[in-house]
C-alpha cells in the first residue's frame, strides 16, 4: 500500500463510521471499496496516494462487495465456457479464473489452517505451522477436497443456478468470513500479522453494511431465476444459508478453542467452507 504522506482530514477513527456530509462519506466509502479490492484481489485499482493504515480494517465491511464483483466475473467465465464445453470444463475454468484474480488468497488460508490445526497440538505450534509457506499433507488434502467439491457441485447444477450460486456464494461467503471479526478477538501474534490493521473487531454498523452488499447480490438473482426457468422453494434458499452458518460457527468454535480467536488464514478457511 502507498505510504501516508499527506493524510486527508476525514474525521474517521479506526473501526468507526463518522458523522460527515454525504459527499465526504461516499468518497471515503469509495476509497475503502478500492482498498478492499486491492487487498482481496489482483484486479487493477487506482493508486491511493493518501492511504491510511486503519482504512484496511474499515474496508472489511466492503469484502462482500468484492465477493460480488468476483462472483459476477466468475459467472461470466462459466457462461462463456459453457457455450463451448461441458459443464465440468466450465466449472473448472470458472474456478481457475477465480483463483487467478484473487491470487488464491482464501485457498491459501484454507491450506494453512488445515496444516496448522491438523499438525499443531498447541496454539504456538499451530501458529508457527500456519506461518510456514510450505504446504503440508493436511493442507494439500483440504485444498484438493474443497476444489473437487466446488467444481463437482457447480458442474451438477443447471446453468442458471450455477451462475446464481457463484454470484451469491462469493458475496455471502465473505460476509460469513468477516462476521468472525465481530465475534472473536484476534488470536494470532499481531506483530507477525500479515495485515496488522485487520486485527480489530468489526462494529455492528460495519457488519450491517456488509450484509447490505449480500442483499444487493441476492435480490436480482432471486428475481431473475424464475425468468430463467428455475423455480426454487423456500427451503432451497434456506438450506445453503443454514449450511454456511454451520460452517462459519464450526470455524468460530474451532479457532476459539485452538487459537483463542481468529487469524487471517482462519478467515480465508471460513470463506472457503461457507
Amino acid at each position: 500500500m502507498p505510504q501516508n504522506k499527506t493524510p486527508e482530514k476525514t474525521g474517521y477513527k479506526p473501526g468507526q463510521i463518522p458523522s460527515l456530509n454525504l459527499g465526504q462519506v461516499l468518497r471515503h466509502e469509495g476509497r475503502l471499496l478500492l482498498v478492499a479490492t486491492q487487498f482481496l484481489t489482483r484486479l487493477p485499482v487506482p493508486r491511493l496516494n493518501d492511504y491510511q493504515p486503519h482504512w484496511l480494517h474499515q474496508s472489511s465491511r466492503h469484502f462482500p462487495a468484492v465477493g460480488l464483483l468476483v462472483g459476477l466475473l466468475c459467472a461470466g467465465v462459466f457462461w462463456l465456457a459453457s457455450l463451448l464445453f461441458s459443464p465440468l470444463v466450465a466449472a473448472v475454468a470458472s474456478t481457475a479464473f477465480g483463483i487467478r484474480i484473487t491470487g488464491a488468497f482464501h485457498e491459501d488460508g484454507l491450506a494453512d489452517t488445515c496444516d496448522g490445526l491438523g499438525g499443531g497440538l498447541t496454539k504456538e505450534r499451530a501458529l508457527t505451522i500456519m506461518k510456514d509457506s510450505r504446504l503440508g499433507t493436511f493442507g494439500t488434502l483440504g485444498l484438493v477436497l474443497a476444489l473437487l467439491l466446488k467444481v463437482s457441485l457447480l458442474a451438477a447444477m443447471p446453468l442458471p443456478l450455477a451462475l446464481a450460486a457463484l454470484v451469491v456464494g462469493h458475496s455471502g461467503s465473505r460476509l460469513m468470513c468477516i462476521s468472525l471479526i465481530a465475534l472473536l478477538p484476534y488470536g494470532g501474534e499481531i506483530e507477525h500479522a500479515k495485515a496488522k490493521p485487520m486485527a480489530q473487531q468489526l462494529t455492528p454498523a460495519q457488519g450491517l453494511m456488509g450484509a447490505g452488499w449480500v442483499l444487493l447480490a441476492l435480490l436480482p438473482v432471486w428475481l431473475w431465476l424464475p425468468e430463467a426457468g428455475i423455480s426454487l422453494a423456500p427451503w432451497h434458499w434456506l438450506l445453503p444459508l443454514g449450511l454456511a452458518l454451520v460452517a462459519t460457527d464450526y470455524m468460530r468454535r474451532l479457532m476459539k478453542r485452538r487459537l483463542g480467536g481468529y487469524t487471517g488464514d482462519g478467515l480465508g478457511a471460513t470463506q472457503q467452507l461457507s
